[in-house]
């Protein structure tokens, strides 16, 4: 249950499937990441000219990794809807010809949409080269990305199976306790997965091992990486604008102080900054975004905890 003042939001199961797929279609960024643009649905086809349409595909440009996106509900069968279905879509995803439809789509959307050509200016790539760019993240095998309303044992099972990367995410519904008019969406953290083969596949034992997704900016203070009170510093230019500076001060339970506003989240953080500024973008990575005086990025230090934590479990 939330709670704001005197209003109870209850948890509630999605309408439908499209009403899933379309609150992803709107908030992608918080799944897919801030550097991450979205090809709605699209029919793709098998050698054998079977068609398919996943819900989307999601192409992130910095990390240069793309999602076969298919929003799905718990209680969908894995294997009589969910296995088959995403199959035939990987099938059909290796296809020349789909990857020249695509292609086609995130040229004419960069043409077409100011908010993905920003994400290319940020990153410093021309237009002449957007074609380019994207064939060759293209060239690698896609992420199969599962936006659901919960994850199964069964999934997760069939989900080890495949030779893909497999990412889950968890979102959540809650309507207004007597007005079920009045929906809120619960979205993951820091664009964390439910479940991510990958980081299973990269470690021994969740118990043991480290993961990025759960390591936090009070793991860098517990190992000595920061220091309470340490400043970090972010600089942004918004496109119109001029380039600004911002601090924010590192606080005792691992939050970041800055604009007078305290935050949990160095990506929160990075995001009051950008706006701040000038900038109509709703999520950024914070962890790539805060640097420290010695000019190491957050996503720095927590490699380094993630590499001294494995090197003491392995010794």
């Amino acid at each position: 249950m939330l709670v704001f003042k005197n209003t109870k939001f209850i948890k509630s199961p999605f309408d439908s499937e499209a009403e899933l797929e379309q609150v992803i279609l709107s908030n992608y960024e918080y799944l897919f990441g801030p550097t991450s643009f979205y090809l709605p649905k699209t029919k793709i086809k098998t050698a054998d000219g079977v068609g398919t349409i996943p819900d989307g595909f999601a192409i992130d440009i910095d990390e240069k990794k793309w999602y076969l996106v298919e929003a799905e509900l718990m209680h969908h069968s894995v294997w009589n809807h969910i296995a088959p279905q995403v199959t035939k879509q990987i099938l059909a995803s290796q296809q020349t010809s789909t990857k020249r439809v695509l292609i086609d789509l995130a040229v004419q959307q960069y043409t077409t949409d100011s908010y993905t050509k920003e994400k290319f200016d940020d990153l410093k790539i021309d237009a002449v080269n957007v074609r380019q760019v994207i064939g060759d993240i293209l060239e690698s095998d896609p992420i199969i990305g599962v936006p659901i309303d919960g994850v199964t044992s069964d999934l997760k099972d069939w989900a080890r199976t495949l030779k893909y990367k497999v990412k889950l995410w968890v979102v959540n519904k809650f309507i207004e306790l007597n007005n079920s008019s009045n929906v809120v969406y619960e979205f993951p953290e820091e664009f964390k997965p439910e479940w991510d083969t990958a980081e299973e596949d990269n470690t021994q034992s969740q118990s043991t091992k480290a993961v990025k997704y759960d390591i936090k900016v009070s793991d860098l203070l517990a190992a000595n990486l920061l220091t309470s009170g340490d400043l970090l510093f972010m600089q942004y230019k918004p496109r119109n604008g001029q380039q600004k500076i911002y601090e924010a001060k590192v606080l005792d339970d691992g939050s970041l102080e800055t604009l007078g506003q305290q935050f949990n989240s160095p990506s929160w953080a990075a995001l009051a900054g950008i706006q701040d500024a000038g900038s109509d973008r709703i999520t950024v990575n914070g962890w790539t975004s805060w640097k420290n005086k010695d000019g190491f990025f957050l996503s720095d230090l927590r490699e380094q905890l993630i590499s001294l934590n494995n090197d003491k479990n392995d010794g």
